[in-house]
Formats: structure tokens, sequence, C-alpha cells
């Protein structure tokens, strides 16, 4: 298994991103579905990584660094985890997560932010196990009975 910085644009990539969408299209509808475009995980805010196996794209995730204006600080939000079925249970969630979690702390950046779902139950786990807090919502985002809102101060 290896963790690198992938183009969110690659054809490997682009797959596993049209599998996250349909399989978050079958759990929520629409306006509490909060997924980055291609074009979005590729700004110069961003990173996205890939976890491969055997040379296969197998998991996926992406952290954009943001600025809270009312808080005055700068954090980072976790998006796109993702990992494809035949490729679950293998704990490859855990080492995206740490690796960008790493990757904020290497920007300076104390602060890990991320919305999920109610009908995520393997997702909500693992943010927990990480230390992941529940929060009010953040950002540009509105209270939803659907999402849940989560928060990591980081250390190193």
């Amino acid at each position: 298994m290896k963790i690198e910085r992938v183009d969110p644009a690659s054809e490997a990539a682009c797959s596993l991103i049209a599998l996250s969408d349909a399989y978050m299209g079958d759990l929520y509808p629409t306006e509490s579905n909060h997924l980055e475009s291609v074009s979005a995980l590729a700004q110069d805010n961003v990173i996205f990584l890939g976890c491969y196996i055997d040379e296969i794209l197998a998991a996926c995730g992406a952290v954009k660094i943001l600025f809270d204006d009312d808080e005055q600080l700068s954090y980072g939000e976790i998006k796109r985890v993702f990992v494809p079925d035949e490729f679950r249970g293998r704990g490859l969630s855990k080492h995206i997560m740490r690796a960008l979690e790493d990757h904020l702390l290497d920007q300076d950046i104390r602060v890990a932010r991320l919305e999920t779902g109610i009908r995520q139950p393997e997702a909500l786990g693992l943010y927990f196990r990480l230390g992941y807090a529940e929060r009010a919502a953040f950002a540009d985002y509105e209270e939803d009975p659907l999402s849940v809102f989560m928060e990591k101060i980081l250390s190193a």
C-alpha cells in the first residue's frame, strides 16, 4: 500500500469519484450531498490523495485549507474520503485520514473539520475513533438532519 498525491482529473481518480457520487446519491437527496467537483479538488488550496494497492487506486481523500473569519483561524476541511466495496475492511480510510491530517500539520494547520452523513455508520465510527467530535455547522453549511459536522484539534 502506498499513499500519494493524485491528480483528481486523472482517469483512475475520476472513476473513483464517480463511484463515490453514485454511492452518496443512493444514500442522500441532492440537497444533502456536499460533494466537491473534480475542478474544485484541483484548486491550489486542496490536496487530493490516493491509496494504491498493487498499482490500483483503491481509496481517496482530500483536504482543503480554508480560513474561518469568525474564529480567525485556518482549518482543513476533509472531503471525498472514499473506499469502494472491494477494498473496504482493510483500514484504507484510516490511512488516508492520517495522511490528510499529517498534511495539515505540515502546513501548521491544527484544526480539521468535516461533514458526513447519518447514513454512514462506518464513517462516523472511524471519525469518532480518530478523535473527531460533533460540532455545529461551519462555513457555508446549513444545519441538515442528514448531516453530522465534526472537528478535531490536531497535535504533532
